[in-house]
């Protein structure tokens, strides 16, 4: 167990959630509530000094630099993404639209959940992107889906429902609705907000928990549920509202995007996964009034750190490095918030869901190295 002083433990007994509008609105808000460098100061330096700076910076460039030292002088790259369709309109009876969840079936179909959708409405919706044509995948009457995720091992979506506390998996077609898991753990019901597969199957999950401030105790929690038995262990406690949550492309770490702390955590498991071993705070984000929502990982190792309260994918090394802000274009407004990104495994096609009063949208943009199954959903 990380962080603090918890212990695993065995899987809970299982009950079943509820959720009305009010929870919907509720599960919406929690979930995605969610320059260059500095010039050096030159005072205290000669005018020979700064020249010889200079002179040495230049040579350096035109002598063919490393790559770490071009990092070092190059500017974080500004990237603006295309539109590709509207998908929804805010809803009459919860007031909102809220996407989440893209990823890609084999086909090439972009799915994705609107957490805020109603009763029977289009709660998973797959989109043809050679058309533009969206149709309902999946619907139920009680639900509220955050994140979605295809197994590793199996054809089946796999769906956080974050007002029943549960997760559920789907077939091809959106049919054939399995619980896999809901009930308490430790005592408590489970808030699923995202979740990412390692390549066994395990799943682990991001347990949603807000910290109001100022002086609570952070109690959200990472989850793992096992592929065979489908018992749930906390691997982490205390924590300050987990939301995004991704593995590397070496399977043996996860990312972890604190809503109620701007910042990813790096928590690196064990070897069978059932643990983590160490972690540690990897990246702040300078988020202002916004937040860290979802999150995804490209093959190379960069985060792709989703905002809620600005619409920007902030783009990081795995050593921290700020590489690119991706931003959608100027006039599009009334739009709030970036909730989370798809890159297509085995191309640099990186597809953003972005929502507010305008509606739901998907944006497209180049992503900075190729997509991956970590980087698919979650």
């Amino acid at each position: 167990m990380f962080d603090r002083d918890a212990t695993p433990v065995a899987g809970p007994s299982r009950s079943s959630g509820t959720e009305d509008e009010s929870t919907i609105r509720s599960a919406a808000h929690s979930t995605s509530r969610r320059a260059r460098f500095s010039r050096g100061r030159s005072s205290g330096l000669t005018g020979g000094v700064l020249v010889s700076v200079v002179a040495l910076t230049a040579c350096t460039a035109d002598s063919g630099a490393g790559p770490a030292a071009e990092a070092k002088l190059s500017a974080v790259e500004e990237i603006t993404a295309e539109r590709v369709l509207k998908v929804s309109e805010p809803h009459e009876q919860t007031g909102m639209t809220l996407l989440e969840g893209p990823t890609f079936d084999d086909e090439g179909n972009l799915l994705l959940v609107d957490v805020t959708a109603p009763a029977r409405g289009d709660k998973v919706m797959r989109i043809d992107l050679d058309s533009d044509r969206v149709t309902r995948f999946h619907t139920d009457d009680k639900s509220a889906f955050t994140s979605a995720q295809w197994g590793p091992n199996d054809d089946r979506l796999y769906l956080t429902d974050y007002a029943g506390g549960r997760i559920i998996s789907v077939g091809s077609d959106g049919d054939d609705a399995r619980t896999v898991f809901e009930g308490d753990v430790e005592g408590r019901q489970m808030h699923p907000d995202d979740l990412a597969f390692d390549s066994d199957g395990n799943l682990f999950v991001s347990d949603s928990a807000a910290t109001a401030y100022p002086d609570a105790e952070p109690a959200g929690r990472v989850i793992r549920i096992d592929a065979d038995s489908s018992e749930a262990t906390v691997l982490a406690k205390r924590q300050p509202n987990p939301n995004g949550i991704s593995l590397g492309p070496d399977d043996d770490e996860l990312w972890v995007s604190q809503l109620d702390a701007d910042r990813i955590d790096r928590l690196l498991l064990n070897d069978d996964h059932t643990a983590v071993t160490t972690g540690h705070t990897a990246i702040h984000i300078d988020g202002g009034a916004a937040q860290t929502d979802s999150n995804g990982i490209d093959a190379e190792g960069n985060v792709y750190q989703a905002m809620h309260g600005i619409p920007e994918i902030r783009v990081h090394s795995r050593h921290g490095q700020h590489l690119a802000t991706v931003r959608i274009p100027d006039g599009d407004d009334e739009l709030e918030s970036a909730t989370n990104i798809a890159i297509r495994p085995g191309t640099d096609d990186a597809y953003v869901t972005v929502s507010g009063p305008e509606g739901g949208f998907v944006y497209r943009f180049d992503a900075l190295g190729e997509g991956t199954r970590q980087s698919n959903g979650g």
